[in-house]
């Protein structure tokens, strides 16, 4: 038996996650993300798929975010109609995640059209809620920790991650003739001290690992959060201004609501509202209810009706448009969390518009911003920023706090290798900037010895000959 990968993605950058395996003559498909961020790989999204779609036999997603399962539509679209595996929880996410995507697209393609700043007569999205409605009957849903049958000879076994609710790393087993072959795909790993989330599990041998790095070269204490955002908010009321918080509507959100209100509860911060600005965020954040055995709350902390998820007295879920763009006329002691978090799309779109020129106002940016995003262009200093077609001058105060990102920072992902008992025999450094892997791939050949390689987009290794 013959093994080969083969990098569609998340290659010298934090999207697009895509890994196909070649096992003999069968394909099998590892993440299956959306290109975010830089317009060079924006444009992949639109360029015919390396693999004709029709031979890829199963796909294994280790979580939810677009950048891990946003292509499917699109693959699916194309031909691809085998069976996709992944948690319990990640399986009901992507539903709210693609079916969200899908709608933001086809209004963006919309809007463009009619305010004619499409450099296309006939802007089309990538893909439509239709092709969203082929992926849902794919999806296989499995427990943590429970081996599967992915094709015959490999088998799948999925291990928490800690990144969001159902993520995980995923091990795959192949069984050779005459050997078996751990390959081990680390998935978004979390952090290590989380409120809401476990911690991630310990995977203690691998021959072959690929082992994300967004953080690889950079360490984020998280220090005391609900201090940090405490401190932001207040400058900025004192000053007679609001609050907007970019964040990933699944992960992020619910953290932040978690941290907002025990700083309410410490009387840290003034009663004042906190406007949850997402549909799909109040979607997502309602499923903690219904995987409890994904994260560490008790039912009661859930349920109450001063719960974070629910927090009655100040928190205001906004469920339609109308709603959302009269916070516009909101001037001080607010706070607004919108998505997306990279400032992408979605309702944070017209806040950003309104609030960037505001000097009262504040920009508070919790989570990675990725290149070539609205958000990593005002992290890098723009003076202006461009959103539906016109140059917005950034006037606000923009505060960065990287100790609540969702991601595992340098000495975080040292400790999840720590683990590996059994040192694989290839480590392969994936999901990072070229930077960040390049650091984070050096540091473990120091620390560990391992024969590490930082991949580019479409190379290809052969793994295994003849096992």
């Amino acid at each position: 038996m013959d093994i080969r990968i083969r990098f569609l993605g998340a290659a010298g950058t934090v999207t697009g996650s895509k890994y196909l395996l070649e096992i003999d003559d069968h394909k099998i498909m590892v993440d299956c993300g959306l290109f975010q961020g830089l317009k060079e790989l924006r444009l992949k999204n639109r360029e015919d798929f390396p693999v004709n779609p029709k031979e890829i036999e199963a796909i294994v997603l280790t979580h939810a975010h677009l950048d891990h399962s946003g292509y499917l539509p699109k693959l699916c679209k194309e031909g691809f109609n085998g069976p996709i595996y992944c948690t319990e929880a990640t399986a009901d996410l992507v539903k709210l995640l693609l079916l969200d995507s899908a709608k933001l697209m086809e209004e963006e393609a919309d809007y463009a059209k009619k305010k004619g700043y499409s450099k296309h007569e006939n802007p089309e999205p990538l893909y439509r809620t239709e092709d969203v409605e082929r992926v849902l009957p794919l999806l296989r849903k499995f427990p943590f920790r429970k081996q599967v049958s992915v094709i015959d000879r490999v088998q799948a076994t999925f291990y928490n991650a800690g990144h969001i609710l159902g993520a995980s790393s995923v091990e795959l087993e192949v069984t050779g003739i005459e050997q078996k072959k751990k390959l081990v795909f680390s998935g978004d790993i979390g952090r290590y001290e989380e409120p809401i989330l476990y911690e991630p599990d310990v995977i203690k041998d691998a021959d072959i690992l690929l082992i994300e790095s967004t953080y690889g070269n950079r360490k984020n204490p998280q220090g005391n959060p609900v201090e940090k955002l405490a401190d932001v908010i207040n400058k900025t009321f004192d000053r007679g201004g609001c609050v907007l918080i970019p964040a990933f509507a699944v992960g992020r959100t619910q953290n932040l609501l978690y941290y907002l209100k025990a700083a309410l509860d410490q009387k840290l911060i003034p009663e004042v509202p906190v406007f949850m600005d997402s549909p799909m965020a109040i979607a997502a954040t309602e499923l903690y209810v219904n995987h409890a055995d994904y994260h560490k709350l008790s039912t009661n902390e859930i349920n109450e009706d001063d719960s974070f998820l629910s927090f009655r007295r100040n928190l205001q879920l906004v469920r339609s448009h109308d709603a959302s763009m009269a916070i516009n006329y909101v001037q001080k002691d607010a706070i607004i969390v919108s998505a997306s978090g990279m400032m992408t799309g979605g309702r944070i779109l017209h806040h950003l518009y309104n609030r960037l020129p505001r000097k009262n106002d504040s920009l508070l940016l919790v989570g990675y911003q990725a290149e070539g995003t609205r958000g990593r262009k005002i992290v890098d200093g723009d003076e202006t920023i461009k959103i539906f077609g016109q140059m917005v001058p950034v006037n606000c105060e923009v505060v960065v706090v990287d100790g609540l990102s969702a991601h595992a920072d340098q000495d975080e992902l040292l400790r999840w290798t720590s683990s590996i008992e059994r040192h694989p025999k290839r480590t392969f450094i994936v999901h990072g900037e070229k930077e960040s892997a390049t650091v984070f791939s050096e540091l473990l050949n120091e620390i560990y010895g391992w024969n590490t390689e930082v991949p580019a987009y479409l190379d290809s290794y052969e793994l295994f000959k003849g096992i």
